[in-house]
């Protein structure tokens, strides 16, 4: 089964899963230190321009580099890179179909107007992704969660859509207003498609399994950004639970979300659509992470979702996710993973 999203991101949407300017000079930028300093840099968006920001009037612009003040960029470390000169590395190969590809050597140079710079945001932020999960202990005392080479390919459709497909495990990022590979929320989000994928092929196979989807996806956005910014130093100036602030801004108003994971909508609340159903399921990880704290929440969700099925819904999965939260840390931890999705009113619960 393919899974994508045309922006209907938003509630619109009618596929079955997927999510979805320098005005100054290189030295104006965030200098903040980066993990593996010997590694080539490249620059990047810190998360996006509205979060690092605050600044809910910026517009796409077409693209244009004086949309975006150069305090939203940083340099950053562009780890595990083989050594052919490409972005092609450990947990992340992109290529684009639009254009040039982007050369390491050069990758402190790129902006926002060239496709170059989203092919370093996709490499930079999916290799982000998977050594937030070996932070975990994901791929050494846990099963590895999709510790492959993820393949990306950058603007393949040539319009504003961007998904996942188990094809070829691939994830596209499509253009068009905000090009999808400027906001890590949304790099992000694709790769927690491909995760669900490789702990459980095929993954996505019912309504409420593909709710799960979009909820995981937009919830490992939240996460992986907020380790980041910690990681670095970098300044968060927009609420935490907004998902793709920078991506949303032609299409949502002020402030820009996406959607967000601490909304109120409970089992009972379900339209059929997942990125709106899926909301439940966000709000309910939200809640375990408020509740435990960041590492032990995810280390509890991710390793949940490896006793999934493909079309397991929301009672099976907060059960499945109850027993690996006693499994690994008790009781009293599995009483408040209990709590959120009992909040959401998820039957059996």
């Amino acid at each position: 089964m393919t899974r994508r999203t045309p922006r209907g991101m938003l509630a619109a949407a009618t596929a079955t899963a997927a999510l979805f300017s320098l005005a100054g000079p290189a030295t104006a930028q965030s200098s903040a230190p980066t993990a593996g300093s010997a590694a080539p840099q490249g620059r990047i968006f810190m998360v996006n321009p509205v979060q690092a920001t605050g600044d809910q009037a910026l517009t796409d612009g077409k693209d244009a580099d004086a949309a975006v003040p150069v305090t939203a960029y940083a340099l950053a470390a562009l780890r595990n890179l083989d050594a052919g000169g490409g972005l092609h590395g450990r947990w992340a190969s992109v290529r684009s179909d639009t254009g040039p590809s982007a050369k390491t050597g050069d990758a402190t140079g790129y902006t926002r107007h060239d496709d170059r710079f989203e092919q370093v945001m996709a490499y930079f932020w999916v290799n982000e992704a998977q050594e937030y999960l070996q932070s975990l202990g994901f791929g050494t005392e846990l099963p590895g969660a999709n510790d492959r080479v993820q393949p990306v390919r950058i603007n393949q459709w040539g319009a504003d859509n961007s998904f996942f497909t188990d094809k070829k495990d691939e994830i596209r990022f499509g253009k068009g207003g905000v090009d999808d590979a400027e906001d890590a929320e949304v790099i992000v989000h694709e790769y927690g498609h491909a995760v669900h994928e490789a702990q459980v092929p095929g993954f996505g196979a019912s309504p409420e399994a593909g709710a799960i989807g979009e909820a995981f996806g937009d919830y490992l956005a939240v996460a992986v950004g907020e380790h980041a910014g910690a990681r670095y130093g970098w300044a968060r100036r927009t609420e935490l639970a907004c998902v793709a602030d920078w991506d949303s801004t032609g299409y949502s108003g002020a402030p820009h979300c996406l959607r967000r994971i601490d909304g109120t909508k409970v089992y009972a609340d379900r339209v059929g659509e997942v990125h709106a159903d899926g909301e439940i399921w966000s709000r309910a990880l939200f809640d375990i992470r408020g509740a435990l704290g960041a590492r032990t929440a995810d280390r509890i969700i991710v390793n949940a979702q490896f006793g999934f099925a493909p079309g397991t819904g929301f009672a099976d999965a907060a059960r499945t996710t109850v027993a690996t939260a006693e499994r690994m840390y008790g009781a009293a931890t599995a009483q408040q993973v209990r709590a959120a999705f009992a909040a959401r009113e998820i039957p059996g619960i």
